[in-house]
C-alpha cells in the first residue's frame, strides 16, 4: 500500500553538465501530471509524462527539471574589449565635441549594448533526454519509497481500526439476537402495568414478536459488514493500487452500519454503530491518501 504524498530528488550528470529532476505528489482521486521544463526541451514534456505514468498510478505529480549551478558556469560571462574601448573613444569625442567633461565610467561602459554577453550553449534534445531519464527514474524511485513507507503507517493504522470494527461487529451481532425477547418482556411489562395480562403464549403477542424480530433482524447486514472486512483485507494486500477499490468498498460498509442502525431499537447497539461509524469515517480520512 502506498501514501500519494511524497517526494523524490534525482541527479545525473556527464561532461560537466548536471540535470536535476525533483518530483512531488500529492492527493488527487486520478493521476495529474505536472511538468516544468527549460524552454529549449519542451518537446520532452510527454516522455516525463509517461514515465511519471508508468510509475504512479493517483494523485497529483509536479516534476521539475532543470539544469543545476554547475552547468550555469558552462555558459561563460564574455566581454568584447574591442567594441568596450570603440564606445569609449566616441563617447570621448563627443565629450570634447560638445565641450563637456567627459565623465565616463565603467558602469556606463558596460550598460551599453553588447559590451557583456552570456553565451548560451545549445541544448540538444536528443542529448539532453538520457541525462533528464536518468535523473527522472530516481527521483521516482525516491518518491516511490516515500510514498511506501507513508502507506505502510495508513496500512498498519486501517488495520487497527478494522480490528475494533470486527470486536463491534460482534458485540452486535451477540446483542442483537437478544432483542427480540427483551421487546417481549417490554411487551408483557406494558400489558401488564395497564391491567392487560396475557398469556406467553397468547397468539397475538406471538405474532407481535414475530413481526418485531422481522422489522429488527440485522444477520444479513452482520454478514456483510463481516465479508466487507475480509474484502477491505484483500485490497490492502494486494499488489496494484487499489484506493479508488477502498473508497467505495467503504461506502458500503456505511450503509450496512447505517441500516443496523436504523433497524436494531437497541440502545447498546445503536452505540456501537456511531462508533463503528466513527473508525470507518477515521479510515475514510486515511483511504483518501491512498494510492
Amino acid at each position: 500500500m502506498k501514501s500519494m504524498t511524497g517526494f523524490g530528488r534525482g541527479e545525473a550528470k556527464r561532461e560537466g553538465v548536471t540535470w536535476c529532476v525533483e518530483c512531488s505528489s500529492v492527493n488527487r482521486k486520478q493521476l495529474e501530471v505536472a511538468v516544468n521544463l527549460p524552454r529549449e526541451l519542451s518537446e520532452l514534456e510527454t516522455a516525463v509524462r509517461n514515465e511519471v505514468s508508468a510509475a504512479v498510478s493517483r494523485g497529483r505529480v509536479n516534476v521539475a527539471v532543470r539544469r543545476d549551478a554547475a552547468a550555469a558556469l558552462a555558459e561563460a560571462v564574455r566581454i568584447d574589449h574591442d567594441l568596450a574601448a570603440h564606445y569609449f573613444h566616441a563617447m570621448h569625442s563627443l565629450a570634447l565635441k560638445l565641450d563637456v567633461p567627459p565623465e565616463i565610467s565603467l558602469t556606463d561602459i558596460t550598460r551599453l549594448p553588447g559590451v557583456i554577453t552570456q553565451a548560451q550553449s545549445e541544448i540538444a534534445t536528443e542529448d539532453a533526454w538520457p541525462l533528464v531519464q536518468e535523473a527522472l527514474a530516481a527521483a521516482l524511485k525516491q518518491l516511490n519509497s516515500m510514498r511506501a513507507a507513508e502507506g505502510a503507517s495508513l496500512r498498519a493504522d486501517i488495520e487497527a481500526r478494522l480490528r475494533v470494527i470486527e470486536s463491534l461487529l460482534e458485540s452486535i451481532k451477540s446483542k442483537a439476537a437478544t432483542v427480540p425477547e427483551n421487546q417481549r418482556k417490554l411487551l408483557r411489562q406494558r400489558l401488564e402495568e395497564a391491567g392487560l395480562p396475557v398469556p406467553l403464549d397468547d397468539e397475538r403477542l406471538v405474532k407481535e414478536i414475530a413481526l418485531f424480530a422481522d422489522r429488527t433482524d440485522i444477520s444479513e447486514e452482520l454478514t456483510r459488514a463481516a465479508s466487507h472486512v475480509k474484502q477491505f483485507r484483500s485490497y490492502l494486500d494486494a499488489d496494484t493500487p487499489s484506493g479508488r477499490s477502498l473508497d467505495f468498498l467503504l461506502q458500503e460498509f456505511f450503509r450496512e452500519f447505517n441500516t443496523m442502525g436504523s433497524k436494531c431499537n437497541n440502545a447498546e447497539i445503536a452505540h456501537h454503530v456511531v462508533t463503528a461509524k466513527t473508525e470507518l469515517e477515521k479510515i475514510r480520512e486515511q483511504v483518501q491518501n491512498a494510492e
